[in-house]
């Protein structure tokens, strides 16, 4: 049984190792990661790959568009650093993946994407985060899909919304949530995960908010803070069990 909160590892252990990279994952997993959170887009043949941004300009300092290269010359351009999503999910067998959807992909990209995680036998620990365009996408190419719908404001999403996206996640950012939105989340009949605490401060502020998924780019410091908030008190002398 997993345990609550579940750690999940934003883009695998990038403070240790280059994000969204096969090493970064591997990495986060052996620290105890319950989960990763890898980001994926489409290269210009069609081939989901691990990449946040739109370029390649800030992880391999290579200006051009994700959108404008094949997938041979990102693995060229990269050294082989840039993973196909089929590699990753292969890498992270056993585990879940929550597969972010940046850049606001189109139903055919989504297809592409969700077809692919279908093909890898993945799809029972695969689920989905991103706004509300890109949930909207995930929802018409599959019924089924576990959705986590990012939020980024305090006022709640809207019932219509909510009603056509089905997302069994709300995804807020860290610094938004306290007790009562935790509390109205589940409420309101979802599960809450947050996004990207690093200190244990805001950990620990997390767990006695109630939340049940925190995604962190310190997976290892998460564990052990969770591991300390579950420890049972110690018996000091003189005291009453």
């Amino acid at each position: 049984m997993t345990p609550s909160p579940v750690a999940v590892a934003h883009r695998g252990d990038p403070y240790r190792v280059r994000e969204n990279t096969v090493a970064s994952l591997r990495s986060a997993l052996r620290r105890g990661a319950d989960a990763v959170e890898i980001d994926v887009r489409l290269t210009r043949d069609g081939v989901p790959v691990l990449l946040h941004d739109r370029t390649l300009k800030r992880l391999w300092e290579h200006e051009r568009p994700l959108s404008a290269l094949s997938f041979d010359e990102v693995r060229g351009l990269t050294g082989g650093g840039v993973p196909a999503l089929a590699e990753a999910l292969e890498t992270t067998a056993g585990h879940r993946v929550m597969v972010d959807l940046p850049g606001s992909p189109d139903v055919r990209a989504v297809r592409r994407i969700m077809g692919v995680v279908r093909e890898a036998g993945a799809a029972e620990r695969v689920y989905y985060c991103a706004g509300a365009d890109a949930m909207l996408a995930v929802r018409a190419a599959d019924p089924d899909a576990e959705i986590a719908l990012t939020w980024t404001t305090l006022a709640p999403p809207r019932p219509v919304l909510l009603e056509a996206i089905g997302p069994r996640w709300l995804n807020y950012r860290f610094s938004l949530v306290d007790r009562p939105l935790a509390d109205r989340v589940h409420r309101d009949g979802h599960l809450l995960s947050v996004w990207t605490p690093d200190t244990r401060r805001s950990m620990r502020r997390l767990l006695e908010a109630g939340v049940d998924s925190i995604t962190t780019n310190r997976v290892d410091v998460l564990c052990a803070t969770r591991a300390s908030a579950a420890a049972p008190s110690p018996v000091r002398p003189g005291s009453h069990a």
